[in-house]
């Protein structure tokens, strides 16, 4: 019994992570102009974004990750009280990003910026 329960575990786990990379929020699917696949395998999948000035990216929806930056990047950000503060990032910089489904805005950046991102599974 105990067998089943887990092996019907397994099945939903892997069922959900099916579906989780077959959603149209996928970066993949919403926005493939902007993200590109540079690894996968069961545990992480590796995608490389490119963040121009005046881009705005469609609603996309991500897992946990671990975002590190391949140039110096700074834009301006918004805060929830309207006001400007500029956020930047040093070449070789990694940063955690939560779970979250973002998107929808123009990018304000200074320059060009490009990461990869190693989604957690």
């Amino acid at each position: 019994m105990q067998k089943l329960i887990f092996g019907l575990g397994i099945f939903l786990l892997g069922l959900a992570t099916g579906i989780a990379a077959t959603s149209p929020l996928d970066p993949l699917k919403a926005a493939p102009h902007l993200y590109t696949l540079a690894f996968e395998n069961d545990r992480v999948r590796v995608l490389e974004r490119t963040i121009r000035n005046g881009d705005t990216s469609p609603l996309v929806s991500q897992p946990d990750r671990v975002v590190i930056y391949l140039n110096p990047c700074a834009w301006l950000v918004e805060d929830d009280d309207g006001g400007k503060r500029m956020e930047s990032f040093s070449f070789g910089e990694p940063t955690w990003a939560p779970a979250n489904t973002h998107g929808g805005k123009t990018s304000n950046v200074i320059q060009q910026c490009s990461v990869v991102e190693v989604e957690l599974k």
